[in-house]
């Protein structure tokens, strides 16, 4: 069974940092594409950013392009199948909301939900002004 890990979430005042961290375990499938969707509240969850496998290919909302860097390792250990990271800066109140990484059974960059069949329980980021 495939399982998504975020950590890292917390509060921070606006202009700060964070970096978001994904532990995906469980059964193997091939290379594949993870990223991370946000939900803030009283509204639609929404893309953030994707990746490839291999990291050859990325992609940003542009809400957040410029302040957000995406990236992973494939690198397998006792407890990680791969791993994927969000370094978010600048960051503004309008950043606030749960973070979800996410992953699909293909290598191809998505911004639609749907494309992506397994998701992590979120983590909650919070920036005050």
């Amino acid at each position: 069974q495939v399982q998504l890990a975020e950590s890292g979430g917390g509060s921070v005042q606006a202009g700060g940092s964070l970096r978001l961290s994904c532990v995906a375990s469980g059964r193997a499938f091939g290379i594949d594409a993870m990223g991370w969707f946000r939900q803030a509240p009283g509204k639609e969850r929404e893309f953030v950013a994707a990746i490839l496998w291999g990291g050859t290919s990325t992609d940003y909302a542009d809400s957040v392009k410029g302040r957000f860097t995406i990236s992973r390792d494939n690198a397998r250990t006792s407890n990680a199948e791969t791993s994927v990271y969000l370094q978010m800066n600048s960051l503004k109140p309008e950043d606030t909301a749960v973070y979800y990484c996410v992953r699909r059974k293909a290598n191809i960059i998505s911004r639609i939900t749907t494309d992506y069949q397994y998701w992590g329980q979120g983590t909650q980021v919070t920036v005050s002004s």
